[in-house]
């Protein structure tokens, strides 16, 4: 059967275009910094990494340790969110987001529900504590966002995956690869993903016939450069994750606009 024979794929809510951790280059990423100049470019959509303080509070962070991303040292899982709360994840970046906090999750959903944006929530777990993530995480996410489009939830980790659809089974999921591990999509399949999100150089026409014949949409991280992009767009994906949030033009679908 051709792809063009295949049954039509369940409606999709979320936008082509999606910045990475929120607009992470041009502000601090994984904070509400970043999202508020992401938003203010246009951007509709967000990926941002998720993981549990110490007394279980989810909040944004892409690193096991603090040392690159606030001003302090050492892993991040042993602190509660009070002690979180007060780092300055700002000043790392530049002077003019100096003292900016940590975010979490419930003050991220605060921000972007009345303006109707959109995220792409990885799975981030600290060393061990996958399965504890994906339940806090999705539980959280079903009760914020009861009645809207909720996140996409991400993971390179299955245990991840699996203890968020045991948690709250409603909501949408895709597996992270960034190889082609063996059994990757027996693995997307017994999760019940939606989706599964490759590095870009994986898209390829295989791997994205793969996933359309399988009923899943193809998404992609992180794509900076219009030439791949276009590439990728000429494939047929359904996202594509990017820093690159002055170059892209996020109001234009090149799924629905020519010549882009």
């Amino acid at each position: 059967m051709s792809l063009h024979e295949l049954p039509p794929l369940p409606a999709w809510p979320y936008p082509f275009w999606i910045a990475h951790r929120g607009a992470g280059l041009e502000a601090p990423e994984n904070t509400l910094g970043a999202f508020r100049v992401g938003a203010a470019l246009g951007w509709r959509a967000f990926e941002c990494d998720v993981k549990l303080s110490a007394d279980g509070v989810p909040f944004l962070m892409h690193d096991s340790t603090l040392d690159r991303t606030t001003n302090r040292q050492g892993p991040c899982g042993v602190l509660d969110w009070s002690s979180l709360s007060r780092l300055d994840a700002g000043s790392w970046h530049s002077p003019a987001f100096a003292g900016e906090p940590p975010a979490n999750l419930e003050d991220l959903a605060a921000w972007l529900l009345p303006q109707d944006l959109l995220l792409n929530l990885e799975l981030k777990p600290v060393p061990g504590q996958a399965e504890r993530t994906g339940t806090v995480v999705a539980t959280t996410v079903a009760r914020l966002w009861a009645g809207r489009t909720p996140p996409l939830l991400s993971s390179f980790e299955p245990q991840a995956l699996a203890a968020a659809r045991a948690a709250a089974p409603d909501l949408p999921r895709a597996l992270l690869l960034e190889t082609l591990r063996p059994g990757w999509l027996r693995t997307a399949e017994s999760l019940g993903c939606v989706a599964v999100v490759t590095h870009h150089r994986l898209m390829q026409p295989t791997l994205r016939a793969q996933l359309r014949a399988a009923g899943m949409r193809a998404l992609v991280y992180t794509v900076n450069e219009p030439e791949e992009a276009r590439r990728l767009v000429a494939l047929g994906i359904d996202g594509l994750i990017s820093d690159a949030v002055r170059t892209f033009d996020p109001r234009r679908d090149p799924r629905t606009t020519p010549g882009h």
